[in-house]
């Protein structure tokens, strides 16, 4: 019987609690901060003159430019770890922060917010930070790990939104945005810590055949790429983007269309970074004890179903509150169980550009949910249409999940997987 302890037990002493605990700060800091943005859209536009359209566009492109950085960064954290790559990543986030709160035009609202945001998030969140942590954890528990990690993280959604908003109101846009921009630098010495168990996972097979013989990079995504099952992982993430980038783009200029109480809106974003601490805990559970894609297609179905209802039916402070408490519990669960099952599948060796590669999928989905959710408002003067989709998306993502195989497909790294 194995006696191996679990990655987050015994933490003083244990390594791996460290990772875990560095990853939840870094990721606390990254997310907290992005999930603020939509906080932002009526700011820039009443007080800057920008159109909605645009704004939305600039957050989109962020979502867009964070997808096609991941598997780069991914691909360098896999290199030369992920100290230098966070250290990297959250320089460039608070510049483009800068950017964006020190001039009020286009381009610098762009350039800021789209892209060096986007740059600085692929390389502080997921695709570097969750990679490390299921490098530090032991197979058996990497599912737990990751998400008591993504769990920890969610801190920063609970406490970002209502401290921006604050900020906000009583400062400005521009400090606002300075602010976080300061915050995104003190998470970046964690980086440091990331790494403590990098040879983790790898050292106990160095010695054998078998890790003389792991493919190369190049062999190993031409691999998934042929595999039916990652490609549905990518069709099903890119579902996920498109769902979470429209309701934290566009919930809180919704509920104002709806005459709800003014700050309901950041209300409900803070409530969905709590009850996402929940959420992905229990996913992460539930990753280690059922099949990884049958967790995922329940997760869709009932997010599909609360989003379809929340817009069905009317609206009222409590019926806000439960939305958002729902898709919380179902927000960011995604991320370990499918980071896992790529583990599970392919090895560790190259998680970093694995998973960057189906996280572009989900970028891609982001980018059309936060901009399509502006272009429909000013077309239409309504977000029933996009209401509608992503409602329809949890019911797709659904059935492309049940049906994965997760057939360990990396014979040279079974004993990793």
């Amino acid at each position: 019987m194995s006696t191996a302890k679990p990655a987050y037990a015994a933490p003083l002493k244990n390594p791996a609690f460290y990772v875990i605990v560095a990853a939840a700060l870094i990721i606390s800091a990254a997310m907290g901060i992005r999930q603020t943005f939509g906080l932002f859209i009526g700011p820039f536009s009443y007080d800057r003159g920008l159109p909605v359209t645009l704004v939305a566009f600039a957050i989109a492109l962020h979502n867009l430019v964070w997808g096609f950085a991941q598997p780069f960064a991914g691909a360098a954290a896999d290199r030369y770890g992920a100290a230098p790559v966070v250290a990297f990543g959250a320089t460039t986030f608070a510049a483009g922060l800068a950017l964006a709160a020190g001039s009020p035009s286009a381009v610098a609202l762009m350039a800021g917010l789209g892209l060096l945001v986007g740059i600085g998030v692929s390389c502080t969140t997921f695709g570097v930070v969750l990679t490390a942590v299921g490098r530090a954890a032991t197979p058996a528990q990497r599912s737990m790990a990751m998400g008591i990690a993504s769990a920890g993280g969610s801190l920063g959604q609970v406490l970002m939104v209502p401290f921006a908003q604050l900020v906000r109101e009583t400062s400005g846009i521009s400090t606002s945005l300075y602010a976080l921009a300061f915050l995104m630098l003190v998470a970046a010495p964690f980086g440091m810590l990331l790494d403590r168990r990098k040879d983790v996972g790898t050292t106990h097979v160095a010695s054998s055949p078998a890790a003389a013989t792991v493919p190369p990079l190049r062999e190993t995504l031409a691999h998934a790429m042929r595999h039916r099952g990652y490609r549905l992982l990518m069709l099903g993430f890119f579902t996920c983007g498109f769902q979470l980038a429209f309701i934290a783009t566009h919930l809180p200029g919704y509920l104002t269309l709806c005459h709800m109480p003014m700050g309901l809106g950041a209300t409900a974003l803070a409530l969905i970074g709590l009850f996402n601490m929940a959420g992905s805990w229990a996913c992460g559970w539930l990753g280690g004890r059922f099949r990884q894609q049958h967790v995922l297609g329940w997760l869709y179905l009932i997010r599909g179903a609360t989003i379809a209802a929340f817009f069905l039916l009317p609206k009222s402070t409590v019926s806000v509150v439960l939305f958002a408490a729902v898709m919380g519990l179902t927000w960011l669960g995604t991320v370990p169980l499918t980071s896992g099952l790529i583990a599970k599948v392919f090895g560790t060796r190259h998680l970093g550009t694995l998973f960057g590669v189906v996280f572009l999928s989900h970028q891609l989905g982001s980018f059309l949910g936060a901009w399509l959710g502006g272009y429909v408002f000013d077309a239409t003067g309504s977000y029933a249409l996009i209401w509608a989709a992503t409602a329809l998306a949890g019911l797709f993502a659904a059935l492309l999940h049940f049906p994965i195989d997760d057939t360990v497909h990396a014979p040279a790294e079974v004993a990793r997987a």
